[in-house]
C-alpha cells in the first residue's frame, strides 16, 4: 500500500466580470427646432431621436489576476464597456456580472474643485468605501505616490489636468480592488509617474485583482497588459496575447491610412485637373471673344499685309 499523499483538488476559482451577449444602446435626441405644425397643434412631446448602438452582442470572461488591455478607434465603445461593466449606463440587451463592485478609475464626480486635495483624498476615498481610519492611515502613501506635497492644500481647480489624474489614481489604489477599471489615466503625467502607474497595476494582478485598461498608447498595453480585447463600432474583433491582438489592430490601422491617403490623393487629382480644364477653358473663351470683338483689326491687318506685298512686287 503506498503512502503517497495526494493534495486535495483546488476549488476553481470564480470569474471576476463576465458579459454576457451585451448591448448598450443610446438614444441621442436631434437638436434641431420643432416643426411649424407640432408647434400649431401643441405637440412638444416627441421628440426626434437616433439609436446608437454602443456595444454590439459582446461576449467574455474575466479572471483573477488578469490585466486585460481594450484597443479600438475613437468611438468604437471602449469607455461605454468599462461605464457599463461599472453599472454607470444601463444595459439594453444581455447582462454583465461582476463579483465585486468595479472601481472606474477617474472618481471625478466625487472631487470638488473648490477644496483642497488633502480634503479631497477624505471625500474621494470616502465615495470609493475606504474607511477614515484607512484614510488616515494611507495620506502619506497617496500624497507620496501622487507626488503632490507641494500642492496637497490648494484647492483641485488650481491642479493642473495631469495632476489631477495622478491624484485621482493614487486615491483610487489606495486599497486593492478587486475589479479596477482605468481610462485613459495613464496617458497624462511624467514619465516617472507612469513607471509608478505600471509598477502598482502589475502589484493589484499580483494581489489577484482583475484589471481592464483603456489607452491609446498600445505600448502601455503591452507593457502591462496579459490580455487584449480589440473592439470595432462595439463589437469584439479579437480576444487573445496582447502582441498578435495589438499587432492585428497596427496593421488594420496602417491599411485605413494608406487608404485614406489613397483617397485624398485621388480626390486632389480630381479637383487640380477640374482647375485646369476651367482655366482651359476660359482661357479659349476669352480669347473667341477678343476676337469677335475687334474683327476690323484683323481685317485692317490683311489688308496692309496686301499692300506691301503689292509694293514689294511693283519694285
Amino acid at each position: 500500500m503506498s503512502d503517497t499523499l495526494t493534495a486535495p483538488p483546488r476549488a476553481p476559482v470564480a470569474p471576476t466580470v463576465i458579459a454576457d451577449h451585451l448591448d448598450v444602446t443610446y438614444r441621442v435626441y436631434a437638436d434641431s427646432q420643432p416643426k411649424l405644425r407640432k408647434l400649431f397643434i401643441g405637440d412638444r412631446t416627441h421628440r426626434e431621436y437616433r439609436s446608437v448602438e454602443a456595444i454590439k452582442d459582446l461576449t467574455f470572461v474575466a479572471e483573477p489576476g488578469e490585466a486585460i488591455g481594450i484597443i479600438g478607434h475613437n468611438g468604437s465603445g471602449k469607455s461605454t464597456l468599462l461605464r457599463a461593466i461599472a453599472g454607470l449606463v444601463p444595459v439594453t440587451g444581455g447582462a454583465v456580472y461582476a463579483r465585486s463592485i468595479p472601481v472606474l478609475l477617474g472618481v471625478a464626480a466625487a472631487l470638488e474643485p473648490d477644496i483642497s486635495g488633502r480634503r479631497n483624498i477624505y471625500l474621494g476615498g470616502t465615495a470609493l468605501g475606504i474607511s477614515r481610519d484607512e484614510l488616515d492611515q494611507r495620506f502619506d502613501e497617496i500624497v507620496d505616490f501622487a507626488g503632490l506635497w507641494e500642492f496637497i492644500d490648494l484647492p483641485l481647480r488650481a491642479y493642473s489636468s495631469g495632476m489631477r489624474s495622478r491624484l485621482q489614481f493614487a486615491i483610487a489604489t489606495a486599497v486593492t480592488p478587486e475589479i479596477l477599471m482605468v481610462d485613459e489615466a495613464l496617458s497624462t503625467g511624467d514619465g516617472e509617474f507612469k513607471d509608478r502607474s505600471d509598477a502598482r497595476i502589475r502589484e493589484m494582478i499580483g494581489e489577484a485583482g482583475t484589471v481592464f485598461l483603456v489607452s491609446h498608447s498600445l505600448k502601455s498595453i503591452t507593457d502591462v497588459c496579459t490580455r487584449v480585447l480589440w473592439i470595432d463600432h462595439g463589437r469584439l474583433i479579437a480576444d487573445g496575447d496582447p502582441l498578435a491582438v495589438v499587432g492585428a489592430y497596427q496593421s488594420h490601422v496602417d491599411q485605413l491610412k494608406a487608404a485614406n491617403q489613397r483617397r485624398r490623393k485621388a480626390k486632389a487629382d480630381a479637383e487640380a485637373k477640374a482647375e485646369a480644364e476651367a482655366e482651359a477653358a476660359e482661357h479659349a473663351a476669352g480669347a473667341g471673344a477678343a476676337s469677335e470683338a475687334h474683327p476690323e483689326v484683323e481685317g485692317e491687318g490683311r489688308e496692309r499685309e496686301d499692300g506691301q506685298s503689292g509694293r514689294q512686287a511693283d519694285a
